[in-house]
């Protein structure tokens, strides 16, 4: 029977999601944490299933059967997609399991900062006899909106629809987008990173991290910015500059700026914006918005991101058919069971 290991557990639970994708199928096999997992079970294992590499380069030879490593997320940075190509074993991700619930907190967070919602919330709790209606500064009917998406793939898609259902004037950037995906959603295209920023009211990022994208926004590319730009970030923390951000707010050419994603997770108390942030800087107060890494998460796509990675590896283990990989560049040979 084919074995699925999971070398360190994530969920507080049974596992009964997995265990029940998994079938007859194969056995599921759960162990606590990759220190734990014996030379047995690496050598047993067909498939594997985790969040971080589980072996580093001296100990990748214990995995004598392993077809398949699925690290059940979106990001693979974090996985050394060269090792295992050379040993012939795919890297998949799991790309489709938080596209939607993304998405939708981006447009939660644009929503909140354009419409004012966490400002006039915050001001009422501290001066409840205020009624003031009008002080909103980044207040804009959407259906005028102007709004630039860095990044068309799954999630920048869906983000895309999201803005034209409210009417907004769609534009992206993505130089890897063949010729022709403007059409299909009837938005609109550019080729430079800088007019996009130059001509949008918002822009929200939607890129993986890469070595290209490292550091992608930057204080060249904020310096470009229309004055009073909304920015979101619910994509990776290290494609944006946090402290040319920083800059850039206190410069009031960055207007507002809704974060769920950070160089530095969980929060570094010493990032100046951060620090602002925190103390809540009359210079910064209402002006970003900063969630726990929170986007993808709904029970749909928690069940998603649980179950999906299991298909794809059962279906390769048992047809051959090879879906999400990710190393495909590296992958010398495909290993054979």
């Amino acid at each position: 029977m084919l074995k699925l290991l999971w070398p360190a557990l994530r969920w507080g639970d049974d596992y009964a999601f997995e265990r029940e994708a998994v079938g007859d199928q194969a056995e599921a096999v759960l162990v606590e944490g990759v220190e734990h997992v014996t030379d047995e079970q690496w050598a047993t294992a067909d498939g594997i299933i985790s969040r971080v590499d589980p072996l580093d380069a001296d100990d990748v030879g214990k995995l004598q059967r392993c077809r398949i490593l699925i690290t059940p997320k979106v990001g693979f940075d974090n996985i050394d997609l060269e090792k295992y190509g050379a040993l012939g074993i795919p890297v998949c991700n799991v790309p489709d399991y938080g596209t939607q619930d993304v998405a939708d907190h981006a447009m939660g967070l644009m929503l909140s900062l354009m419409k004012g919602i966490n400002r006039y919330d915050g001001v009422l709790r501290d001066a409840p006899d205020t009624w003031q209606q009008t002080d909103n500064p980044y207040a804009l009917r959407l259906s005028t909106a102007r709004v630039g998406l860095v990044g068309l793939g799954r999630i920048g898609t869906a983000m895309a629809l999201r803005c034209k259902a409210f009417g907004m004037q769609v534009t992206f950037y993505d130089p890897y987008r063949p010729n022709g995906a403007e059409l299909a959603l009837n938005i609109h295209r550019t080729d430079s990173l800088e007019e996009l920023f130059a001509e949008s009211d918002i822009v929200s990022l939607h890129v993986p991290l890469t070595d290209e994208t490292r550091n992608f926004i930057n204080a060249d590319v904020l310096d470009k910015a229309r004055p009073g730009l909304v920015l979101i970030n619910a994509a990776r923390g290290e494609i944006l500059d946090l402290e040319a951000l920083c800059d850039a707010m206190r410069s009031e050419v960055i207007g507002a700026a809704g974060l769920d994603v950070l160089p530095e997770e969980p929060l570094n108390l010493e990032s100046p914006l951060v620090r602002a942030w925190q103390a809540g800087d009359a210079w910064l107060r209402h002006r970003v918005l900063i969630t726990p890494h929170s986007a993808f998460y709904t029970p749909q796509s928690q069940y998603d991101m649980r179950v999906n990675g299991v298909k794809v590896a059962l279906k390769y283990l048992t047809t051959g058919r090879l879906e999400n990989c990710v190393n495909e560049a590296h992958l010398r040979y495909r290993r054979q069971g």
